[in-house]
């Protein structure tokens, strides 16, 4: 009974925040304001959608917590640095939203962000690693290392994806969605989708944006969740499928650098060469531009219901990736 307690108060929650959020954003005064460059929206619009996620965490977590319902979430040690990085990642992004942090100063706060969170709790962490079509369990030497370095890709590429409204909250939607159907703490995804569903509603009328701090919260909870199902779940995704998961965005952000970097140019500095500007210039209609992104993005991830070995679908995705975008860049000239 009292699990659709928590149900009931995480909806009634988001409906007031859904129904009052002129009175909140205008309130909190976190706009992002248009340039006529990289920002085209016509008005200021909110910054808060991360915030929402943030208070959603807290609401979710404290609720499952209080009325005793531990196993539906993190155990303790994983939760307290889940939140403390989630915080910490939220705040750096909601800087950077309202300062214009240089990239540097931005990947030098995600790292120590990092290094003090996996230092304080150390449940933490990936000592291994399992390939699917492999045999050997890799070990990592420098497991925090690498997932210092791990968590501020993942902060880049989600951030990167977020470029058009829909796309990173519908792609962020599909993985709690997977995490769900693979019977993985679906109570605590359930409730966190109930926020992203009012979220992409205010997000499609173009009243509030997730902000890097939404972007930068998102990656925490996605990657955290993948280390914590990888240690604690019997039916995990293997490493080389989390990767796969995670491909389009990974990949875009891939390219994005490299051309930067032949550009002689930072590989942070932002541009308009995203996959979402490359096939918005060439639909001219944000809708049909998120059915194409969004139908890519979760095209690898959707081959692995049939048990295709990963590095075929890998060699797939990258084919129909870069087809697509030079496809489209000749349809453009």
């Amino acid at each position: 009974m009292e699990i659709y307690f928590i149900f009931l108060f995480i909806t009634i929650f988001n409906l007031i925040v859904f129904y009052k959020f002129d009175t909140i954003s205008q309130s909190l005064t976190f706009f992002d304001k248009p340039d006529g460059k990289l920002k085209n929206h016509s008005k200021p619009v909110s910054l808060i959608g991360g915030l929402i996620i943030l208070i959603n965490l807290y609401l979710i977590i404290f609720s499952l917590s209080f009325l005793n319902f531990k196993n539906l979430i993190f155990e303790n040690n994983f939760m307290f640095g889940l939140i403390l990085l989630s915080t910490l990642f939220y705040l750096i992004g909601l800087v950077d939203d309202i300062k214009n942090l240089s990239p540097n100063k931005k990947l030098i706060f995600l790292f120590i962000s990092t290094i003090i969170v996996i230092y304080f709790f150390p449940s933490i962490n990936l000592e291994h690693i399992k390939i699917s079509f492999l045999k050997d369990i890799f070990y990592f030497e420098y497991s925090k290392i690498f997932l210092v370095f791990s968590f501020a890709l993942l902060a880049n590429s989600m951030n990167m994806f977020d470029g058009i409204n829909l796309q990173l909250i519908l792609f962020t939607s599909f993985l709690f969605i997977v995490f769900i159907l693979k019977g993985f703490l679906s109570i605590f995804f359930i409730l966190l989708l109930i926020c992203l569903f009012f979220l992409a509603i205010l997000n499609y009328k173009n009243k509030v944006f997730l902000g890097d701090g939404g972007a930068y919260l998102i990656s925490v909870i996605v990657g955290c969740t993948f280390i914590y199902q990888y240690d604690n779940f019997s039916n995990f995704f293997y490493g080389d499928e989390v990767f796969i998961i995670l491909i389009i965005p990974a990949i875009d952000m891939l390219r994005l650098f490299f051309m930067r970097v032949i550009k002689k140019k930072s590989p942070f500095k932002g541009d308009l060469n995203h996959l979402h500007h490359i096939v918005n210039n060439f639909t001219k209609n944000n809708n049909f531009t998120i059915l194409i992104t969004i139908s890519l993005s979760i095209f690898p991830a959707l081959l692995l219901i049939f048990n295709i070995e990963t590095y075929i679908i890998l060699l797939l995705s990258l084919i129909i990736y870069f087809c697509l975008i030079s496809y489209l860049r000749f349809k453009v000239r």
